[in-house]
């Protein structure tokens, strides 16, 4: 054998990939594919119709049922639990399970719980214990139950708005992102912020749109522009705004409405930890043009300087 079998283990398939590693306990049926350099701790069991890509660690105590694909380098903490029937009944068994896709890179926590037709995507993490019912995106860490979105992975996050004297601009790390404290008047008959175009907005205003009443768990954005320029204050509440040159990843806590945020083109940018009575106000250079959008991360490395269309 090309893999390493503890003498206590079961394996009934022939696909099990060279280095692979399976330790005492665990059973694996014939049907299911195992990738290179795996490691399938004790006391795990992995089903017929299941799909591991290469480097794949499962911990113990962890069973893979039919439906399940994990794709390279996927983290599988101890005890975590998959689902693949919403409705399962005794010795009643669907036409086709459900499926469950783990992305490459991605991590499932011990004792997490996901739900079928849920994607965890690349590089995610997710937390102890959470119980995962919808997507999870690429580099997103969540935890909870259900599981929300607390954070991104690799995010530099400085608090540098709250320093930030008025009328000032200051740049970020993120490529061409700028991060602008913008004036306030006070007097008896309130408060006034405002904006010039061509000073503090460094386009020409060719349209604006807000977006309110988001659910705190949803996210929005998870996207890139071609050639639009974007000027973002929440003018109402708060969000937390990520901005990713596909080097540097930065996010931004937008709590006040003398915080705005220039967004160049060819930067990735999503907005997440909605207040409920958020209100996000946004500027933009162009008219609405679907074709303008970026919606696939590896498309947007691929545009990136000095890339080759075809990186990722």
């Amino acid at each position: 054998m090309a893999y390493f079998r503890h003498p206590q283990a079961i394996v009934e398939s022939e696909q099990v990939g060279e280095g692979t590693r399976v330790w005492a306990f665990a059973h694996i049926l014939p049907g299911a594919r195992i990738g290179r350099d795996c490691n399938i701790c004790d006391h795990c069991f992995i089903e017929n119709d299941v799909a591991l890509g290469d480097r794949v660690t499962v911990k113990c105590g962890v069973y893979l049922w039919d439906g399940l694909r994990a794709e390279d380098d996927v983290f599988i903490g101890p005890n975590a639990t998959f689902i693949n029937d919403l409705k399962p009944r005794s010795k009643q068994r669907p036409k086709k399970f459900l499926p469950t896709l783990l992305q490459r890179g991605c991590s499932i926590g011990a004792g997490a719980t996901v739900l079928p037709n849920v994607t965890v995507g690349e590089g995610a993490m997710v937390g102890a214990g959470a119980v995962v019912t919808h997507n999870v995106p690429r580099e997103a860490i969540v935890v909870g139950n259900p599981a929300h979105i607390v954070g991104y992975v690799g995010v530099e996050s400085e608090g540098a708005e709250s320093a930030l004297p008025a009328g000032s601009e200051t740049r970020t790390r993120v490529r061409g992102v700028t991060l602008h404290r913008l004036a306030r008047v006070e007097d008896l008959r309130g408060m006034l912020t405002f904006g010039e175009i061509g000073r503090h907005v460094p386009f020409e205003v060719k349209r604006f749109f807000l977006v309110y009443d988001v659910s705190s768990e949803e996210i929005r954005g998870e996207h890139a522009h071609r050639s639009l320029d974007q000027f973002v204050v929440c003018v109402h509440g708060r969000c937390t705004f990520l901005a990713d040159d596909g080097a540097v990843r930065q996010q931004f806590e937008l709590d006040s409405p003398t915080l705005g945020l220039h967004i160049p083109p060819l930067v990735w940018s999503v907005q997440y930890k909605y207040s409920k009575d958020a209100v996000l106000l946004v500027l933009a250079s162009d008219y609405y043009d679907p074709a303008d959008y970026i919606r696939d991360y590896a498309e947007f490395r691929g545009l990136l300087p000095g890339r080759n269309s075809a990186a990722g």
